[in-house]
């Protein structure tokens, strides 16, 4: 009984449509700048760790950098594919 009249109410609740607030075009281009940002930081990890690996081939030194690069591709997987994961979980 108490489920029936809890579904009645519900069902007469409309299905509102989503608006944008007033400076979501601030917020999104401030989104895309800082996007470019964490692209051009992965991209910039990648060429210091290859950088650090030939220095460390060339020294003889501990391999460190392949874990930096590594790092830097997961990140930059990451960060590109985070659009399509929100839209994944929001719906």
């Amino acid at each position: 009984m108490i489920l029936a009249v809890a579904y009645d109410t519900l069902a007469q609740i409309g299905n509102p449509t989503p608006e944008a607030p007033p400076v979501s075009d601030k917020i999104l281009q401030l989104v895309r700048y800082l996007t470019w940002f964490v692209l051009l930081s992965g991209i910039c990890g990648i060429i210091y760790a290859g950088g650090r690996f030939a220095w460390e081939k060339w020294t003889g030194g501990g391999l460190e950098s392949p874990k930096m690069v590594a790092g830097a591709m997961i990140g930059g997987v990451v960060a590109t594919s985070a659009g399509t994961i929100m839209n994944a979980v929001i719906g």
